[in-house]
């Protein structure tokens, strides 16, 4: 009994001398954690919001055909300069000069017809009066009188009915004019051709919708873009607001526009919803052509010589694990030299273990990295305007000179000798 005792009495000790070696010993040989920084400056900001636009014509007009037909011949060509009235293309017009002497034609026939009916009414006329004198004398009978007065009346309709007739025939043949002088197809303003659909020979075909044959653009010296806006972006613009883009054709160029007006006809493709922006462009050197894609930027808040920290400083948050015992030192504006120690405190008020709670304070928060300071500071800010790489700070404990820390690592992560894992969890970085 006195054996198995003493067992367990150097059990006991031996145990309790590891968990002290592992509480004291092994704590003492953790990988120095490394901080990245990043230096507080002053400069300038532009908040902006990006967006892809086509540019085209302030005025594009697409001339078709109304009538159906053999393209006789073009005057038109890509890139010709048009006047309004101008004629571009003739359709072949001998079926519709036919369809215009065929009405011609029925209208003389129609006249014909009606002076013979009234020949017919003045004849009528004069067999009632001779039919009526007699009737008056009692030397013809009422019957008499009764079917020359109807012979009157049926002569007078067939006059009435002859000149409807007569007015269908002119109408005809107004619709045949018209359909002839369609076959000469002529400009509608004046501009630049930027399309042309046909060749001679091609037979186009009016029936169901009108084939177009041309696409005019007024003036091109005059141009807009319009752009697909996200709905999250585009509260922040509005008419009059300049406007940048560049074409892949000059990458090295910026051209500037106005924009004009914002739509309010939603766009959704894959169940994201877009608002067209529209950009008038000045285009006075003619580099810029319809079709081009455009990369647009629109500037809706400029400051300068603003106090400003990287995005990467307000999305940094330590892990809970490492806010005890963490130990480095941070490089100017850079990485901290890893292995490197020191024997401040927590670098005074708002020191690293006091952090907010993680996802539950809405305010901003930076950790500083104080001259002689081993560990970060929290430090509250508030935020302005981004550029989405810096963010303005508007007010708070940060100067300019300040080191922020961007990011945090540990180095190596070995087993330490009978005790846990050397290297600390990883950092989480909040976005």
């Amino acid at each position: 009994m006195k054996r198995w005792t003493k067992v367990g009495a150097a059990t006991l000790v031996v145990g309790l001398g590891v968990a002290g070696w592992i509480r004291f010993g092994g704590a003492k040989k953790q990988p120095p954690t490394t901080f990245e920084t990043a230096r507080v400056e002053r400069g300038r900001i532009s908040a902006r919001v990006t967006a892809t636009g086509t540019l085209s014509a302030l005025v594009t007009v697409q001339v078709g055909s109304v009538v159906s037909g053999r393209i006789a011949s073009l005057h038109a060509d890509f890139n010709s300069k048009v006047r309004k009235g101008e004629v571009i293309a003739r359709i072949d017009p001998q079926l519709f000069r036919a369809t215009v002497e065929q009405a011609r034609a029925n209208q003389a026939a129609a006249i014909g017809n009606l002076e013979r009916f009234k020949v017919a009414v003045d004849d009528a006329q004069k067999i009632y009066d001779r039919t009526k004198s007699l009737s008056d004398q009692k030397l013809a009978p009422q019957q008499e009188l009764d079917t020359a007065y109807t012979a009157l009346q049926s002569a007078r309709a067939q006059v009435a009915a002859q000149l409807g007739t007569l007015q269908q025939t002119k109408a005809a043949l107004h619709q045949a004019e018209i359909n002839l002088a369609y076959t000469t197809i002529i400009s509608p303003i004046d501009g630049v051709v930027i399309s042309r659909s046909v060749d001679v020979g091609q037979t186009v075909a009016a029936s169901l919708q009108a084939p177009t044959l041309f696409t005019i653009a007024e003036d091109l010296r005059k141009m807009q873009v319009d752009t697909s806006v996200a709905e999250a972006d585009v509260g922040k613009l509005k008419s009059g607001m300049l406007a940048t883009f560049t074409v892949d054709a000059y990458p090295g160029e910026k051209f500037v526009g106005k924009v004009r007006q914002i739509r309010n006809a939603p766009q959704t493709m894959q169940n994201v919803v877009t608002y067209d922006s529209v950009i008038d462009v000045d285009n006075p050197e003619l580099k810029l052509k319809p079709g081009m894609t455009s990369n647009v930027t629109f500037v809706y808040a400029e400051r300068d010589s603003v106090l400003r920290v990287p995005n990467a400083a307000l999305r940094f948050r330590p892990s809970p694990d490492m806010l005890a015992g963490s130990q480095g030192a941070a490089g100017t504006g850079g990485a901290a030299a890893a292995g490197a120690h020191g024997t401040g405190g927590t670098g005074g008020r708002g020191a690293l273990g006091k952090h907010p709670p993680h996802g539950v304070d809405a305010k901003k928060h930076v950790y500083v990295l104080r001259p002689g300071a081993t560990t970060p500071e929290v430090t509250e800010v508030k935020t302005g305007v981004t550029d989405g790489a810096t963010t303005e700070i508007v007010d708070g404990a940060l100067k300019e000179g300040d080191l922020v820390v961007t990011d945090a690592s540990t180095p190596g992560g070995s087993q330490s000798p009978g005790g846990p894992a050397g290297g600390q969890p990883p950092f989480r970085r909040m976005f």
